[in-house]
């Protein structure tokens, strides 16, 4: 009869659980992201392996040995901006307080960006959560530090101004900095302008939330992981965001 293994300590259920909280926020973290199919696919590899190695397959398991031994630094290679997305919200979930934008805040980007798209005002808009963006402003930007207030962004993205190209970063319910340079995302087989790019970028590597007001088309776009949603309206972007905040 095959030995059965039991936890015979507090150390094993510790451990048991440890792993089992580890791996429940990895698949949480990979959801709906590229890597989660690369992970399936290694997955289905590693039996292919492991069936070449048990049959005797000595090609098939010589070629598979050899494409594991260099495989960490094609997964690093390849998806550094994943594992460095997935590294910051674990951090910004477990070590820092994920900050929340008051009411007062979000009705002053609301109404300031329904303004905007009203007069075709092009605006990028990122509001920082659990992730710092300092360092945004460390490599380009001018720093504000400003009250959170609708005319003051009005005033930054009017086309006159000499802070309107580039991001306003919201944090701590004050205006940090404006006229930031972000990554700019791929958007392969759509055409989005240089704003649109942007906030799919700084979302995909932060958890930031960005707001993006259209000077062609009027039109209200909010970025949450890299993905875009339209807002049909005020009413509708207020909602959205009381909901992340």
């Amino acid at each position: 009869m095959p030995e059965v293994f039991f936890p015979t300590g507090w150390k094993d259920v510790l451990d048991i659980a440890l792993v089992s909280v580890v791996l429940y926020q990895v698949i949480q973290l990979l959801r709906g992201t590229r890597a989660l199919a690369v992970l399936t696919g290694l997955g289905l590899l590693t039996a292919l392996y492991f069936m070449a190695r048990h049959l005797g397959l000595n090609t098939l398991f010589w070629l598979l040995q050899h494409v594991f031994n260099s495989l960490f630094i094609v997964i690093v290679i390849l998806f550094q901006a994943d594992i460095r997305q997935a590294l910051g919200e674990i951090g910004a979930r477990r070590i820092f307080k994920r900050y929340k934008l008051k009411q007062g805040g979000i009705e002053e980007v609301v109404m300031a960006c329904q303004e905007m798209a009203r007069l075709r005002v092009g605006a990028l808009i990122v509001m920082e959560r659990g992730m710092r963006l300092g360092d945004m402003v460390a490599r380009e930007g001018v720093r504000v530090d400003a009250l959170l207030s609708r005319r003051l962004l009005m005033n930054i993205f009017h086309p006159k101004a000499p802070l309107h190209d580039g991001a306003v970063i919201i944090s701590q319910g004050r205006i940090m900095a404006a006229a930031c340079i972000l990554p700019l995302a791929t958007a392969k087989g759509q055409s989005f302008g240089t704003r649109h790019r942007a906030a799919m970028g700084i979302t995909s590597e932060s958890d930031a939330v960005a707001v993006v007001v259209s000077e062609e088309r009027g039109e209200i776009t909010v970025a949450v992981r890299g993905a875009l949603t339209l807002i049909p309206d005020a009413a509708r972007l207020r909602q959205v965001l009381d909901e992340i905040f």
